[in-house]
């Protein structure tokens, strides 16, 4: 018999038996982007996206240019801004926007905080023109350059012409000062020991702004103003550098009144102030003119008559009054101040001007003291 041949069975795989997978189709093969054709869709987003970026800055830059090369009217004009206290850079802008001294208020707010200046903003009424840049603009209103406005106080002035003055100078009104300068927590705040301010209205010449509203803080903006200066240059003359008490204060701020009245020849007043010393101390009466005139009030244009210098209902008619009048009569500058604070040692007694000048003739007896006068008379009726 022939033997029979077994049946050929697969090969075994070599690598332990396993089957090789079969290879997909060509038709079925996965394809992914190839690595150069990712890098150039990258770059062109990357240049799209600076180019973006280049139009945004070039736009950006070219709008601030323009902004800040351009007035808003050509050649302009002058015009005034008032920067109320408490408005916020928006409104400013808004404001310098609605009255054509700038072009864009966002931009103009922009610019103030680029610059770090929103903080310095000052308040105050302002001198613009229209033709000026955005910065030039805004170095104004932060260099605190307001306009101010001259108001001159010359010595003498009792407070009721004072306040005539700053209202007739736009700087409030005199009903509104006139109730400043009497108010209890007003003289308390300065340390003045009188029902008035009376004496401590400085007389100076002082620039200021005038207010877009004449109300009672304009009026009390003023007051501060000129008592602050009576505070600074009285501070530079007491003995010492030291403040005297409130009863040497009223002394010393009522006899500078009344040699301001007396006098206006600076290198008398101290010898005038040494004769009311003199008087004062020797129990005299002051017998002073320009402190009866103060208490007639407002109303009197003189002339000075005897039934005036007998009127005892007159606080301030030193001719029937002991003493001191109870206030100061007028404002008086630091020469009639330093005068008082320094009397002149004399024996003086009296005193008449001379006719002649502004000078005065002073003695030290009643004898003298008529002499003085006839020799006055004379010389008004040679006049």
């Amino acid at each position: 018999m022939s033997q029979m041949q077994p049946t050929p069975t697969p090969e075994e795989p070599k690598d332990g038996g396993r089957p090789e997978p079969e290879q997909p189709r060509r038709d079925e093969e996965t394809t992914s982007p190839a690595p150069g054709k990712k890098r150039h869709t990258l770059r062109n987003i990357l240049v799209l996206l600076f180019l973006v970026v280049l139009c945004a800055g070039l736009y950006v830059w070219n709008d601030a240019r323009t902004f800040l090369s351009t007035a808003p009217e050509t050649p302009g004009r002058s015009l005034i801004v008032d920067i109320e206290p408490g408005m916020n850079l928006t409104q400013v802008a808004d404001m310098l926007k609605k009255e054509g001294v700038i072009t864009d208020s966002l931009r103009f707010q922009l610019l103030t905080r680029y610059k770090e200046k929103s903080r310095s903003l000052q308040a105050g009424r302002f001198l613009v023109h229209t033709g000026w840049l955005p910065e030039k603009v805004l170095d104004m209103l932060v260099s605190g350059k307001a306009m101010l406005y001259r108001l001159t106080i010359r010595e003498g002035l009792p407070w009721w012409d004072v306040a005539t003055l700053v209202e007739k100078e736009g700087f409030c009104k005199a009903a509104d000062f006139t109730s400043v300068i009497h108010d209890p927590d007003f003289l308390r705040h300065w340390g003045i020991p009188f029902d008035s301010a009376e004496g401590f209205l400085f007389p100076e010449t002082y620039l200021l702004p005038r207010p877009r509203e004449m109300n009672k803080d304009a009026a009390r903006a003023v007051a501060n103003r000129l008592v602050e200066m009576f505070w600074q240059r009285a501070d530079k003359l007491w003995p010492d550098e030291k403040r005297p008490s409130s009863a040497e204060l009223r002394r010393i701020v009522i006899l500078a009144s009344i040699v301001e009245k007396e006098t206006s020849v600076p290198a008398e007043r101290a010898r005038v102030a040494g004769v009311y010393t003199n008087r004062l101390e020797r129990g005299m009466l002051l017998q002073a003119d320009p402190t009866v005139i103060y208490g007639l009030g407002r109303s009197f244009d003189g002339p000075l008559l005897r039934r005036h210098l007998e009127n005892e209902h007159n606080r301030y008619n030193t001719y029937q009054n002991p003493g001191l009048p109870p206030g100061p009569i007028c404002s008086f500058g630091t020469s009639a101040l330093k005068a008082a604070i320094h009397p002149e040692k004399h024996d003086y007694l009296y005193f008449v001007a001379t006719g002649r000048d502004k000078g005065h003739t002073f003695s030290r007896t009643l004898a003298e003291h008529n002499r003085a006068v006839r020799e006055y008379r004379a010389a008004i009726r040679q006049k």
